[in-house]
């Protein structure tokens, strides 16, 4: 299986559309933000993955997400996220995690993505000072 796209969203629908087919809105795709107040403090946003099984496997996997201060696996883990997931072979899934994010100081964390063990899609998300 393989992650096809993964952001950072404020809102994601799903809708049926005539074949039957699927559509997934995604409004306010963002990968930064200004901050509501001053630091410290928490946010949760929503990272929104899509996934991809291709015909010929099982169609279950482990979806995990590890949110870190740094690009790299020895980066400082701020959060972490895994979930069992089946989907068709041939067909899309999404998984949608909400991070609980400590900030001390205005800067990025990333979201590193994975499933089972594969290779991470690293999603960068920044905080920026209040807007005036």
């Amino acid at each position: 299986m393989q992650i096809v796209a993964a952001v950072f969203v404020e809102n994601f629908e799903m809708r049926e559309a005539p074949g039957p087919s699927t559509r997934i809105d995604m409004t306010g795709v963002m990968f930064s933000q200004a901050a509501p107040q001053p630091v410290p403090l928490t946010l949760s946003p929503h990272l929104v993955a899509l996934i991809f099984c291709p015909e010929g496997q099982s169609g279950s996997g482990v979806f995990e997400v590890v949110f870190r201060r740094g690009l790299t696996e020895e980066s400082e883990q701020v959060a972490r996220n895994v979930s069992p997931f089946t989907v068709e072979p041939g067909k899309f899934t999404y998984r949608l995690v909400k991070g609980e994010l400590d900030f001390e100081e205005y800067g990025q964390i990333f979201a590193h993505c994975r499933v089972d063990k594969g290779s991470y899609t690293i999603v960068p998300f920044t905080l920026l000072p209040p807007a005036d």
